[in-house]
């Protein structure tokens, strides 16, 4: 008798612990990433940042599929530095839509895909004429795909590529 307690209570903690992991319809998510490459420069610069990055994303929409769809905005910077010490800055903020496939019951990883419209406001410091400016921003579109691995109920990591902003961007995601 006594081993059968033991044996319940073992299981219904484990089961508690053990929830799966798939992004649902109410699911709130933090994203903080560190991005390689992207779109944005038209010149050959031999200097420039990663792209740093912040997201939020909430489940919205059960579609069939099965899956979510997610609405979030996003907000990076990324800037360049030419020999020559001009300077360009992008910063862009975007709002974010996605599918999570929840079909392939894999405790623990969220996969998605999904496109972003963002407005990219640059600004530059050019160092031959003294001048500062803010030409060249613009609205534009990305698409990517992604996944997320939790460690536990509420932190994860996450890796993302797409065209765009950053070619992969990869960071930590936290459940809230």
């Amino acid at each position: 008798m006594k081993k059968s307690i033991v044996y319940l209570v073992i299981t219904l903690l484990a089961t508690s612990f053990i929830t799966a992991q798939e992004f649902n319809k109410g699911t709130n998510v933090i994203n903080a990433g560190v991005g390689l490459g992207g779109s944005y420069n038209i010149y050959a610069s031999p200097s420039q940042s990663p792209v740093i990055s912040a997201s939020f994303e909430r489940g919205i929409w059960e579609v069939p599929g099965p899956g979510v769809v997610s609405l979030g905005a996003y907000l990076g910077f990324k800037n360049y530095k030419y020999s020559n010490n001009d300077k360009w800055s992008y910063t862009i903020i975007g709002i974010r839509g996605a599918y999570h496939y929840n079909g392939l019951e894999v405790e623990n990883l969220d996969v998605y895909g999904g496109v972003m419209a963002s407005y990219n406001i640059l600004s530059y410091d050019d160092n031959r004429y003294g001048g500062l400016g803010s030409y060249g921003s613009r609205p534009s579109a990305t698409a990517f795909v992604g996944g997320r691995w939790y460690f536990g109920e509420n932190f994860g990591v996450f890796a993302e590529a797409g065209y765009g902003v950053a070619y992969l961007t990869a960071g930590v995601s936290f459940r809230i």
